[in-house]
């Protein structure tokens, strides 16, 4: 301590010799510029820095030397500092490496929390500002990422948003166009997930979002647009990545209370936390392990990097998670007599989700203490176990599932001693699974999958990668009983030769992994200069010899994509000229689908069109095979074309989609009428020719409208010629038809013709005369017949029908007609003789008649009643006689004057 009285100098030298470690010497006591700093009220500043081993003051801030930290007090108002006002009058504030980045630190760590979310400071503070503040924030951050043109700023990376907002700062504001341009592709690839609120996540969506990170760093390491990606650079994003989720793991898990909430609840977020880091470690190894280094346009060069700060954080979270799950294995089986609570005890005001290593040791001894107190139940454990495994040792499945469930018990060295036997048959057994596994692989590696002797087959894989998949499981099989021996029988002597056999098995599938690769490789290589396999840069030809429209772009395209992408995703490096094809397939992939749609449509829409509607679409197919010809260059028979430019291929299909839909909108308009015609037609089969006329007319209306519909839609008349032959033959059909039917039952359908059957002259008559009825009835008859002759469909005017033939085709049926007609008439003729005794009397000398017959009132009586008897028969006479039924009706008028 230094040796003054002064209470303000100790408490200067006290505080500066603290913070940089040193003993302060008595000589400082009477120091000029602490002097001034004290004494005199117009000095407001005070500097401490270290000069080796000595402290340096000065009352100005100047140059950070030495280990760049600097203590400063400072007063808030002019004045003495004395010994009462010292604590309300002096302010102390340290400087790391420059002011700018203190000021930005001390902005972000603290004002700018209090300021602006702070409840009580935010409201009375302004927004313009808050909103100052929050420029100031980010300008400051902006000036120190680019304060370190030696190491690009990736000092001041402290969380992944710096790494992001360096991109941008660079992509606004970088010195050349290239630069920019590199650093805004950076920063459009990092979009994905810059905008992530890491608090909203659950440690179970976390696992995605490491998924999806892991995604974008693969992008931003393999981009080849521009600069590569600084190694250095992405070790440092790696980290800060690592530290921004083992923060948020922490704070997740601090919630928890782990040694009294239930076991379930905390074991739930022990694994969510242990999963999520142990994922992002597993990722920065897979990476820069394998997959970048194998990436030859841009391979890893340094070693393997595995951020080492997160994966001590999961070993920690681990031993937290087997202490808990020990002691609930113990505690099962009922019988231990020591509680949770006591057991816990050591761990009493430890957080043991905080990990550095200052808490190591706190930790290691509390783990320590756990031990001892658990020793007893142990024992108890151990004899459980051997009785658990006894009964599983006839199933070497049921004994691997024994040790895995009980594996965090059996790894105690208590218990491990006590099972010595069993972990050797346990060993055994690993050894026998292995040389199973190994013969399966050897029985089937030379097959093709889903063969009896091939690899097992996956659904919908190609067959390199089935391979792939089947042998990674094989192995991932061999790993995990590795892991388990490893845990469990490392320290047996027939561990090193299990180990030894599982490394060779492992080296031979690994072997088998790569010739399969490298198979597929070859043969691709080959197929890419060869043009009929389907993969030359061809895009389309135009077939001169049968005009058929052929897509260069085969199944094996697809497939290729499919196959390079899985074969990356397994962490493969696809040789050059692969990628290329691949990229390219994948360029043209969305073009060569719509074209082959259009290419499809060219070669099938003759099949799609109606045969008499082809003149009236002869305009489009001719202005849509004039776009696909157009652009086709002519070489060695066949019309071919090529594309280079993405901008001149959518501009290329944009006329053909325009082209095609065009023709296709117009066939479809065209069948549309088409179907509609069908209608009408189909449903005049059943419309009577005779009795329904107005109806044919109707829909004969309907059809002509339709053609005058079309041609004032632009169609021309000549070119709906055929269709309209069409359609006269479809009516034909639908007329002879109804005339052949109208035919057969002409004589019952013609309309009726009323006859009076009158008394008169004293004759009996027809009323109108036999002869007018005759004339009539034929009359209608010839109308009938000669309906074809009057047809004219939807011919136009002064063209030739068709329909008067049909009178000839069916003359034939004419001698039924007229040889009904005459039984018809021949019937009639008969209604007089069935009358002719009720007009007797009429045709008589009444008068003469009753002299010559009735001599006595009883002659007269028997006459009046015989005519009164025959009267009541008259009445019973139909008024109206049917000669034939609803066709000749005849009407009995029975004029007769008795007298």
């Amino acid at each position: 301590m230094p040796g003054t009285d002064d209470p303000r100098k100790l408490f200067i030298l006290t505080t500066a010799g603290n913070y940089f470690s040193l003993d302060t010497q008595a000589s400082l006591s009477t120091c000029r510029p602490l002097d001034n700093f004290l004494d005199d009220s117009n000095e407001f500043l005070l500097s401490v820095s270290r000069n080796t081993d000595e402290l340096r003051f000065s009352n100005k801030l100047e140059s950070m030397d030495g280990d760049g930290r600097v203590l400063l007090f400072f007063k808030p108002h002019p004045c003495v500092v004395s010994e009462e006002n010292l604590h309300r009058s002096v302010l102390v504030s340290s400087m790391l490496e420059s002011p700018i980045s203190t000021l930005y630190q001390a902005l972000r760590q603290v004002y700018g929390p209090v300021l602006l979310q702070d409840d009580k400071w935010s409201q009375s503070f302004d927004s313009k500002l808050q909103s100052l503040l929050t420029d100031l924030e980010v300008g400051l951050g902006s000036v120190l990422r680019h304060s370190h043109p030696k190491d690009s700023g990736e000092r001041s990376i402290m969380t992944p948003l710096d790494e992001f907002s360096f991109w941008a700062d660079v992509g606004r504001s970088g010195q050349n166009s290239r630069e920019r341009d590199r650093a805004a592709h950076f920063s459009e690839l990092f979009t994905t997930i810059e905008k992530v609120n890491l608090d909203s996540f659950s440690l179970v969506e976390l696992l995605d979002l490491i998924e999806s990170t892991r995604e974008t760093v693969d992008d931003v390491w393999k981009q080849n647009e521009h600069a590569p990606y600084p190694e250095t650079r992405m070790i440092r994003l790696m980290d800060v990545i690592g530290g921004a989720l083992g923060r948020f793991v922490q704070r997740k898990l601090s919630t928890l209370h782990l040694w009294d909430d239930p076991y379930f609840t905390v074991r739930e977020g022990l694994k969510g936390g242990v999963a999520a880091c142990e994922q992002w470690v597993a990722v920065c190894e897979h990476l820069t392990g394998q997959v970048w280094k194998r990436y030859s346009p841009h391979p890893w060069s340094g070693e393997k990097h595995r951020p080492q700060g997160l994966q001590s954080l999961a070993q920690r979270l681990e031993e937290v998670r087997s202490v808990c799950e020990k002691l609930q294995r113990l505690l099962s089986g009922g019988k231990l007599q020591v509680s949770p609570a006591r057991v816990y005890q050591p761990f009493t005001g430890l957080n043991p989700i905080h990990y550095n290593p200052y808490t190591e040791p706190l930790w290691r001894a509390a783990v320590s203490q756990f031990d001892r107190l658990i020793a007893p139940a142990e024992q108890e454990a151990a004899g459980k176990l051997k009785t658990f495994i006894i009964d599983a040792q006839d199933s070497p499945q049921q004994l691997l599932q024994v040790f895995q469930k009980h594996r965090e018990l059996i790894k105690r060295p208590t218990i491990s001693k006590e099972l010595q036997p069993e972990r050797e048959t346990l060993l055994t057994r690993l050894l026998d699974y292995n040389k199973g596994l190994q013969v399966d692989f050897e029985s089937r590696c030379h097959g093709a999958p889903g063969e009896k002797t091939g690899p097992l087959a996956g659904r919908n894989l190609p067959e390199v990668i089935n391979n792939i998949v089947w042998v990674r499981q094989l192995l991932l099989k061999v790993e995990d009983s590795l892991k388990m021996a490893d845990a469990l029988l490392s320290d047996l002597s027939g561990f090193q030769p299990l180990l030894r056999f599982c490394d060779e098995l492992q080296e031979q599938m690994r072997l088998y992994e790569q010739e399969q690769f490298e198979d597929w490789s070859r043969d691709l290589l080959s197929g890419l200069s060869d043009p009929k396999s389907g993969i030359s840069n061809r895009v389309m030809e135009l077939d001169h010899m049968d005009g058929k429209l052929k897509i260069q772009y085969s199944d094996r395209l697809v497939s290729l994509l499919r196959e390079v992408r899985q074969l990356s995703a397994l962490g493969f490096t696809i040789p050059a000229k692969i990628q290329q094809a691949a990229n390219t397939a994948d360029k043209f992939y969305r073009q060569a689908i719509i074209l082959k749609q259009v290419a499809h449509f060219y070669n099938t829409i003759d099949q799609q069109m109606i045969p008499s509607q082809r003149p009236m679409m002869l305009g489009c197919a001719l202005a849509f095979e004039q776009v696909i010809k157009v652009t086709l260059l002519f070489c060695g028979g066949k019309l071919q074309i090529t594309w280079e430019n993405p901008k001149e291929l959518e501009q290329y299909i944009s006329k053909l989609q325009s082209a095609a839909e065009r023709l296709s909108t117009e066939n479809r308009k065209l069948r549309k009428w088409h179907t509609d015609f069908t209608d009408k037609v189909v449903s005049l089969m059943g419309v009577d020719l005779l009795r329904q006329q107005q109806r044919w007319k109707d829909a004969l209306q309907d059809l002509r409208t339709g053609f005058a519909t079309l041609e004032s839609q632009g169609i021309r008349a000549g070119d709906m010629r055929a269709w309209r032959q069409h359609w006269n033959h479809q009516l034909y059909k639908a007329l002879e038809h109804q005339y052949q039917v109208g035919l057969e039952a002409l004589n019952k359908n013609l309309p009726e013709i009323n006859i009076d059957l009158i008394f008169k002259q004293g004759r009996l008559q027809f009323r109108p005369a036999f002869e007018e009825v005759r004339a009539k009835y034929y009359r209608e008859m010839k109308r009938f017949i000669c309906i074809p002759n009057q047809f004219k469909g939807v011919s136009e005017t002064g063209e030739e029908p068709i329909f008067t033939c049909m009178i000839e085709r069916n003359a034939s049926g004419f001698l039924t007609i007229f040889s009904k007609a005459e039984h018809l008439f021949s019937r009639l003729t008969h209604v007089l003789d069935k009358f002719k005794d009720w007009v007797v009397l009429g045709q008589v000398d009444v008068d003469a008649l009753l002299e010559k017959h009735l001599h006595s009132v009883q002659d007269w009586e028997r006459n009046f009643r015989a005519l009164k008897a025959r009267g009541k028969e008259s009445e019973r006479l139909p008024r109206y006689l049917c000669v034939i039924s609803c066709t000749v009706l005849i009407e009995i008028m029975l004029d007769i004057n008795i007298s």
